[in-house]
């Protein structure tokens, strides 16, 4: 975050009063990205944000998209069977482009089919084919994204640089599915220029198979709160943004956390990689 940017959206539980800090927030995320694409002579406007609102409830999320945060992501599919559906009834059916950005389990992709619009966790073939069969059976075209475990780390999902381009073109011929890059996670650093060789393999990755396969392939998901601006810098098309936007989120395992705009949280059980 910012210099002197506050760790949480203030609270006031009045939707406006969420949906104006939100509001903020999306201005100083949109003036970091264009002074970022400036840098590099790039046009700002190849770059969106997605808003993960992983821990938050569905008012924070509706607040959000009135806010201008239209995309919106979410890390697991059994938190958004109940959010989605409840964002839809605050804001409308088609407000929001809904993106899973974390792990997806095989017996959780029909749920994954239904509920969002694009996959950025596609790491294996067997989940690319129970992708394909889920959104032919619900005639549906599902934008996929491969991710890739670019850094190497044992902690981390996604296929290795060296599979990634076969997976990819595998993906590609299927059914119901568009592939439309790839994706990464960064290793965590207090310092974002120590992760931009991360930003940069997959940048290079994705233009190695664009040349090799003839895909078009023109979304890079890289970068988060603490190394968006790197990953702007070298490329990144979509950006998932949590702490930026929100604030922190509830602590795992502790029911009644209050959230912005004064709204107490859920309990979160467990822990999931850092996505946004």
């Amino acid at each position: 975050m910012g210099a002197g940017e506050p760790d949480v959206v203030p609270s006031g539980t009045a939707p406006g009063a969420l949906e104006g800090a939100v509001r903020e927030r999306l201005q100083r995320v949109q003036d970091r990205i264009r002074a970022a694409c400036a840098r590099l002579g790039r046009d700002p406007t190849g770059v969106r944000v997605v808003g993960v609102t992983k821990g938050f409830p569905a008012e924070v999320a509706a607040a959000a998209a009135r806010a201008g945060v239209v995309e919106l992501g979410e890390n697991r599919v059994q938190e958004a069977r109940e959010k989605i559906p409840a964002v839809r009834e605050l804001v409308g059916e088609d407000a929001v482009t809904w993106h899973l950005v974390g792990h997806l389990q095989r017996n959780k992709a029909r749920w994954a089919v239904q509920l969002f619009t694009w996959v950025h966790s596609v790491d294996s073939a067997e989940l690319a084919h129970e992708l394909s069969r889920r959104a032919c059976a619900a005639g549906r075209t599902l934008h996929v994204l491969v991710e890739v475990n670019v850094a190497g780390e044992a902690t981390k999902y996604g296929a290795t640089p060296e599979r990634a381009p076969d997976l990819v073109e595998l993906a590609s011929r299927l059914p119901g599915l568009r592939v439309a890059g790839l994706m990464t996670v960064a290793p965590q650093s207090p310092d974002p220029e120590r992760v931009r060789w991360v930003f940069r393999a997959l940048r290079e990755l994705r233009d190695r198979i664009r040349t090799d396969r003839g895909l078009e392939l023109p979304e890079l998901s890289m970068g988060m709160t603490d190394d968006f601006e790197v990953a702007v810098e070298e490329g990144a098309t979509l950006v998932r943004l949590g702490r930026a936007l929100f604030g922190e989120r509830p602590a795992a395992g502790i029911a009644g956390t209050e959230l912005p705009g004064g709204i107490p949280g859920p309990a979160v059980r467990g822990t999931t990689q850092r996505r946004g």
